[in-house]
């Protein structure tokens, strides 16, 4: 299961080559447009290392099917939500969110606590701009850049990633449906045992919707999966729809960052903002 430190550490990485490119280029805009992306990406790394349980915790207690870096129970809500989104590593629904915390997590986290997440998010970053290491964000719609609500995403996360175009839906589904299948695999063997019964069941419902992931005969048994099979299947799909998709997330990325500030690139343009946008386009 992908560790949400080696998640950060790996897009601070990939966000300084992308600094280093632009400045080679000329692209002063773009490079300064990384560079912030790079200090959020950073104080969520420091989040993330200087977190610590507010009580004492427990002995560590064995589960089957959850490794340890699964044990979180004591974080705050937005924190479920941050290491949810980090695993999957697309914009994602309130249920899913929920969906993914149950099967790879341990803490309570409902989809009502989501909604007041959200404006607490917004809130904060109005008041101190900055002042957390990370955000819950909306993801942003391709065309007007306006919030797509039933979305979450992380301010760390680049402009690309957060912005949703008429294929990423579906592309997003299926690097989700890769990302809990490589998940429920690591998970089965480096404990030994059976995955967690809510990972299966999780699979399984990705999988039913991914042309060959479930190969004839088999039974309608979660457990009867083969993770590595739906890997192949929707890595199959994806490859058909993830260059247009990203060309236009890249193209709609360009418009926002010229078109909007640091906050409205986080939280969506305002609707009072549309025909303007759209004179700009």
């Amino acid at each position: 299961m992908s560790d949400p430190l080696d998640a950060l550490e790996k897009s601070i990485s990939s966000l300084r080559r992308a600094i280093r490119a632009a400045s080679a280029a000329g692209d002063s805009e773009r490079a300064s447009d990384l560079r912030a992306q790079l200090r959020r990406t950073e104080r969520a790394w420091d989040a993330l290392i200087d977190i610590g349980d507010p009580v004492p915790a427990p002995p560590m207690r064995t589960v089957a099917g959850v490794p340890p870096a699964a044990f979180g129970s004591q974080l705050p809500a937005r924190e479920h939500v941050h290491r949810a989104l980090v695993l999957l590593g697309t914009p994602a629904a309130p249920k899913l969110i929920v969906g993914v915390h149950e099967a790879f997590f341990l803490g309570e986290l409902s989809a009502s606590k989501l909604s007041s997440l959200r404006r607490d998010e917004m809130r904060s970053y109005e008041s101190s701009p900055g002042a957390r290491p990370y955000y819950l964000c909306p993801a942003l719609a391709h065309d007007l850049l306006t919030p797509v609500r039933a979305l979450v995403t992380i301010s760390t996360w680049t402009l690309e990633q957060r912005i949703i175009g008429p294929l990423s839906p579906r592309v997003d589904f299926l690097t989700g449906a890769i990302r809990i299948a490589e998940a429920v695999h690591t998970s089965a063997t480096s404990t030994g045992s059976e995955p967690r019964p809510a990972a299966l069941r999780l699979l399984w419902r990705f999988a039913t919707n991914i042309p060959d992931a479930i190969p004839r005969g088999v039974p309608e048994n979660e457990s009867a999966l083969d993770p590595q099979q739906v890997i192949a299947a929707a890595q199959a799909e994806l490859d058909v729809h993830l260059a247009a998709d990203r060309a236009t997330r890249a193209e709609a990325s360009r418009q926002a960052r010229t078109s909007l500030g640091e906050a409205q690139q986080l939280f969506g343009a305002p609707p009072q903002n549309v025909t303007l946008l759209r004179a700009r386009a």
